[in-house]
């Protein structure tokens, strides 16, 4: 018999927040985190504007000597599972630490460690780069790092799926508690990259936006958006089977009730065009939950702000929803963050829930000028009341990765 997986706790460290109710209640009200870039000397650079996180100090939760040896993409994974954690109310010392695990996910780990440490490498010699250089590089150290903070001592991995790594993290622990191979995980994902080789690599092949307005940078669904805005950001939600919540008298958030994963198997970067590889992943989350299209009324888009990416995005909720796809409220809230990629999916998730919990949809920010490419209901500048059990949240990364995720209200 499948077992229910709900929700206990969420953190989140985002352009907008530095927790995920400051990150809500911002997202909510459509404030924009996106803004100059100041972490890098943009002069010379067509790409001007990024969601980079403000504010945060990695001292608050660990010592200078730990956070000299943490990538800015731990940090930020650290940070957003130690207030999910907290927000669980879970106590280590009355459970057993194999059945709790972590997923936590990211797309491309530290870029920042690379540069530095192949610098130095140049500079000085190769022999003579940290020792800790690959440690704080990997992708997985995020999620290593987390099970070390928690004590989580059951299985700990991470998805590595471009802009899909956060969801499909998320899935796959929804499943291993699901399949009662778990008891706990805390899954999500994380991303720090905006650095020289992260901006310039995006840049260069054309998929940031040169818009130098914040308001007007990541503006997805509107016909002249030109590109996605690169941010930053982290979001973790603690899983846990409905029954082990219940009996330690856990708040329960929310509920994940289906899980999808597809691949389009077309191209490194672009989506299929009649977007069939994203309506299969949807659909199969919507039957992985036994939930019929008309009976969701909020998708959080991937909603990049690439012309290619909304418009297949758009055509995908219409195959999979058919009639339905008229009836749903979908919203991009990169049009606030920017595109956190591997962190996106974690982050959303967050919002996806929170969104159930006060059955209102965040706006689409910075929408002016329609495109009928994408005419489907995206809550244009202005949040709104909806009523529904259920939310699917999107992640479509390159390489064809398609995840969805099935929320339900509690």
């Amino acid at each position: 018999m499948k077992r229910r997986v709900v929700i206990t706790g969420m953190g989140a460290i985002t352009p907008v927040g530095l927790s995920a109710k400051e990150t809500w209640t911002n997202v909510r009200n459509g404030v924009v985190g996106i803004a100059p870039i100041e972490t890098l000397d943009t002069e010379e650079r067509q790409v001007k504007v990024a969601g980079e996180v403000k504010g945060f100090d990695p001292t608050e939760i660990m010592d200078k000597m730990e956070a000299r040896r943490s990538a800015r993409f731990t940090q930020f994974a650290i940070k957003a599972a130690l207030e999910a954690f907290e927000q669980s109310g879970l106590d280590m010392a009355q459970e057993n630490a194999l059945r709790f695990g972590v997923n936590i996910g990211s797309g491309i780990g530290s870029l920042q460690t690379i540069e530095q440490e192949y610098r130095k490498g140049q500079k000085r010699g190769f022999d003579r780069i940290s020792p800790l250089f690959v440690p704080m590089a990997i992708v997985n150290m995020a999620a290593g790092s987390v099970a070390i903070r928690l004590g989580f001592k059951g299985s700990c991995t991470c998805c590595v799926t471009a802009c899909a790594s956060g969801t499909n993290s998320i899935g796959e622990a929804f499943h291993a508690i699901r399949d009662g191979y778990f008891d706990v995980m805390a899954a999500g994902g994380s991303e720090a990259c905006i650095s020289d080789l992260g901006l310039g690599g995006f840049s260069s092949m054309k998929a940031l936006t040169t818009a130098e307005d914040p308001l007007r940078a990541s503006i997805p669904f509107d016909r002249e958006r030109g590109g996605f805005v690169l941010g930053e950001g982290a979001g973790v939600l603690i899983l846990e089977e409905y029954e082990h919540a219940v009996a330690r008298g856990a708040e329960i958030l929310g509920e994940i009730a289906g899980y999808g994963a597809t691949c389009d198997a077309h191209h490194m970067t672009a989506p299929l065009e009649d977007g069939s590889g994203a309506a299969a992943c949807m659909t199969m989350a919507m039957e992985d939950g036994n939930v019929r299209p008309e009976e969701v009324g909020y998708i959080n888009a991937h909603g990049t702000g690439t012309p290619l990416n909304d418009r297949c995005e758009t055509a995908a909720v219409k195959l999979a929803f058919g009639e339905s796809a008229s009836n749903v409220v979908m919203s991009s809230t990169k049009s606030m963050t920017g595109h956190l990629l591997g962190g996106s999916g974690g982050v959303e998730a967050v919002i996806t829930a929170s969104m159930l919990r006060n059955q209102f949809a965040p706006p689409t920010a910075g929408y002016q000028v329609p495109d009928e490419n994408c005419d489907l209901d995206i809550c244009p500048n202005e949040g709104k009341a909806v009523e529904t059990q259920y939310a699917l949240s999107n992640s479509l990364g390159f390489g064809g990765h398609n995840a969805t995720l099935l929320f339900r209200r509690v």
